[in-house]
């Protein structure tokens, strides 16, 4: 129990544990949504849309930027201040929407690019727990992501894998792929 809390950001702690507070983590986005918006589709190229994402998948992360695991310039500062409660709460607040597909003319899943769509779906929309979706995300963030996982500067057990064997030409066409999706972010 002690590693699995661990895993998902410290959320809890001795013992204790606080399930989040989505009209808490509401008032927290408040300091996020200059990027990634208030509902959590993202407002500028370089930060991925976040509302919709599993509430773990979201805390993880900025427990990963909190704890120096993984870099940015802005969301090591920004996660710096938060505290375990508001990084449940805003974790809450846009886990809490639902991300749904819009699929362009002529979309057909087959083309989709099969490195990915075992985990994030060919429209997306990721089909295994604490796995982002894509959809929509700009193809610079794809592209940017998949190139820091493949020299090292940001690892995970799987994607390190996977995109330490591609291409900049596989990089380019897996991000136009999930660039040319729509999305839809509400809340349930």
């Amino acid at each position: 129990m002690r590693i699995t809390a661990l895993v998902l950001g410290g959320l809890m702690l001795a013992g204790t544990a606080h399930s989040g507070d989505g009209e808490a983590g509401r008032k927290v986005a408040g300091q996020c949504r200059t990027c990634h918006g208030i509902d959590g589709f993202a407002r500028i190229p370089i930060a991925p849309h976040i509302g919709g994402e599993p509430v773990e998948y979201i805390a993880s992360q900025l427990m990963a930027f909190k704890s120096g695991k993984r870099e940015h310039e802005m969301m090591s500062l920004v996660s710096r201040i938060l505290t375990d409660e508001n990084i449940e709460d805003v974790s809450k607040w846009y886990g809490n929407h639902t991300a749904k597909a819009v699929l362009p003319n002529g979309f057909d899943p087959e083309q989709a690019p099969e490195l990915c769509t075992s985990c994030h779906g060919a429209d997306g929309i990721a089909v295994i727990e604490n796995t982002p979706h894509l959809a929509a995300e700009s193809a610079i963030y794809i592209d940017t992501q998949l190139k820091a996982f493949r020299n090292g500067k940001r690892e995970h057990e799987i994607m390190s894998e996977i995109a330490a064997n591609m291409s900049d030409e596989e990089i380019r066409a897996a991000a136009d792929w999930y660039a040319a999706i729509g999305l839809e972010i509400v809340p349930k």
